[in-house]
């Protein structure tokens, strides 16, 4: 059990202002592995102020410095990311293997990617006879989810950081132990007093007293369109910056030229990662009506490499959902599916064999999927992959676009220019051509209600930066 008592406060692990607890249950054990507090609106105020407080100093620090405790975070979580990658395995249940690549390592990329930034991003330049300078946007609510917790304290905390912003930070209820890990690791290199603090909390509770708090400058949110909703809804009554992360509906759309093995290799892969438990997952098949029974027959076979099993299992791919709540959401969707006439392909309600404890679902296809089923608009957020089909390419951008979302996409054809074209028709903030990798220098963020803002790269340091323009004498 780990049973974390305090929060972090004004460089200070604090004591919260009540005894309540969260438990943080192992998704694929179902047994409770820790506690952390319930913290409430005063503990919200006391980390506003703290930030508040410390807001001028850090802000005034020179760049350079900034930019070197970036770097000594960088280096103490690497000598702990083992016990990082196994904490987040515990409390999430992406398989280790993929936990180290993709939930530690890709943060510790993000930091090291920010102490560069910190260093060579032109905070000034002159145009005409005025100054133009980028300055840090103040005192920063950083709200996270669950599903890549570290990431996302990472990508929101080291940008703020970097810009000369303070920071509170509320991570998820249900993921929470690795941002106490990183508490740990920020205590433990000294960072100045009140620049990072952790609340932990509920939305309606701390991380809407966070956004309203009058001595909050900017929120970061990611999670779920619903909640961005909210969000959005309180920031405007002070008239505060928000960026917003949200939810996705993503396609991957084949051309007819393209090499459908290797699309529906892809698509798999992308959609069932973290147990379908990505925003960006692509989620939708879009396959020429002629070629449907090939790719339907490919995704089955790809699909069924997937087997759930222990994520501690150096060979497992795919781990359990989060929570229950979690599990019982993609159950109700799959049963949706069922209904609503999409035909089951593969995997279904039926717990895997052999894994009657955690929230394992089976990796689950449904082909002949149409626009208007639930399956096909809405956010499942689990192993679940639907197949549709189109007559034209003008037909199938126009089932892309169909969804309120704009996160991501995939396009496939033999031909780039071809692909470029349809890439370019999509209303998505990142659109992936022949299955290209990610990249952490480029921005990350949507369209429509998957969002407004961007994250990683130069484009997420600019979020937390105002532009102010002094006028010069000119001759000056």
């Amino acid at each position: 059990m780990i049973n974390r008592e305090k929060l972090y406060i004004n460089g200070q692990w604090t004591a919260p202002s009540c005894g309540e607890v969260f438990e943080v249950v192992n998704p694929a054990t179902e047994e409770t592995i820790g506690t952390i507090p319930a913290a409430k609106e005063h503990d919200a105020d006391a980390a506003v102020v703290a930030a508040r407080n410390a807001f001028e100093g850090w802000a005034t620090t020179p760049v350079e410095e900034r930019a070197d405790w970036l770097d000594k975070i960088h280096a103490a979580l690497k000598t702990r990311s083992g016990e990082m990658a196994d904490l987040i395995t515990a409390e999430l249940g992406m398989p280790l293997k993929l936990t180290r690549m993709i939930q530690v390592g890709l943060p510790m990329v993000t930091l090291a990617s920010y102490a560069n930034h910190a260093r060579t991003f032109p905070f000034k330049e002159k145009v005409g006879h005025s100054l133009i300078v980028k300055e840090a946007a103040g005192v920063v609510a950083a709200i996270t989810p669950w599903n890549y917790p570290l990431h996302q304290i990472v990508a929101k905390v080291a940008p703020a950081l970097a810009a000369g912003c303070t920071v509170v930070l509320k991570p998820s209820e249900v993921t929470p132990l690795n941002a106490f890990l990183l508490a740990d690791i920020i205590d433990q290199v000294g960072l100045p007093a009140g620049v990072f603090n952790l609340v932990s909390g509920t939305g309606p509770i701390v991380g809407e007293r966070l956004v309203i708090h009058g001595d909050v400058d900017l929120i970061s949110f990611t999670g779920s369109t619903r909640a961005g909703k909210r969000v959005a809804e309180l920031a405007a009554g002070g008239v505060k910056r928000v960026a917003l992360e949200l939810g996705g509906k993503s396609p991957s759309v084949v051309l007819d030229d393209a090499d459908l093995a290797e699309v529906v290799k892809g698509t798999v892969k992308s959609c069932f990662l973290n147990s379908g438990q990505t925003c960006s997952a692509w989620t939708r098949l879009l396959v020429p009506e002629d070629r449907y029974d090939e790719a339907a027959e490919l995704a089955v076979s790809a699909a069924k490499k997937f087997q759930p099993g222990d994520p501690m299992d150096e060979n497992a791919r795919l781990g359990p959902l989060v929570s229950r709540r979690q599990y019982e959401k993609v159950m109700d969707y799959i049963r949706q599916g069922c209904e609503e006439g999409a035909t089951l392909l593969l995997g279904g309600m039926d717990a895997p064999v052999g894994l009657e404890h955690g929230y394992y679902v089976q990796p689950t296809v449904f082909g002949r999927v149409t626009p208007e089923m639930s399956i096909a608009r809405e956010e499942i957020f689990g192993p679940v992959l639907s197949i549709m089909t189109y007559r034209s390419e003008d037909e199938a951008i126009a089932l892309a676009n169909a969804t309120p979302y704009g996160l991501a996409a995939g396009v496939w054809s033999a031909d780039e220019t071809r692909a470029m074209a349809v890439a370019r028709r999509l209303r998505a903030g990142q659109v992936d051509i022949n299955g290209a990798p990610y990249n952490t220098e480029a921005p990350f963020g949507g369209y429509r209600q998957s969002g407004y803002g961007r994250e990683m790269g130069r484009y997420g340091l600019e979020e937390y930066l105002e532009v102010k323009s002094i006028q010069l004498p000119p001759n000056a």
